[in-house]
């Protein structure tokens, strides 16, 4: 199976995850989650794999523009709900090798992909 990174192409950690999968020889195929259906298509299946807490961003710019009742007693509903209605609320990126759900980007999470 190939493995396939979610995100938004010009965010910062997503550029360092292509430059690590690109210089590690990882081929991977890249779909943007703000795309239609997207976030909502896969959604699901992140929060059964990973949880909401893991998925959902709070420390961007896009949490911190939420009304302060939208980020108020925040639950997996209202969380999944969130990142539908605000794609950039995911946090990047989510790398999906088929066995594993990687969110987020650190070098030694990754070496697992070569080897």
């Amino acid at each position: 199976m190939v493995t396939t990174i979610f995100g938004i192409k010009n965010c910062d950690t997503m550029k360092k995850a292509f430059a690590w999968l690109a210089a590690n020889g990882v081929a991977y195929d890249f779909i943007d989650y703000r795309q239609a259906g997207v976030a909502a298509a896969h959604l699901p299946d992140w929060n059964r794999r990973v949880g909401w807490q893991a998925l959902l961003n709070t420390r961007g710019l896009t949490w911190r523009k939420l009304a302060a009742a939208e980020r108020a007693e925040v639950d997996e509903a209202r969380a999944l709900q969130l990142m539908v209605e605000h794609p950039s609320l995911i946090k990047r990126p989510v790398l999906d090798t088929g066995k594993d759900l990687l969110v987020g980007f650190s070098a030694a999470s990754y070496s697992c992909l070569v080897d």
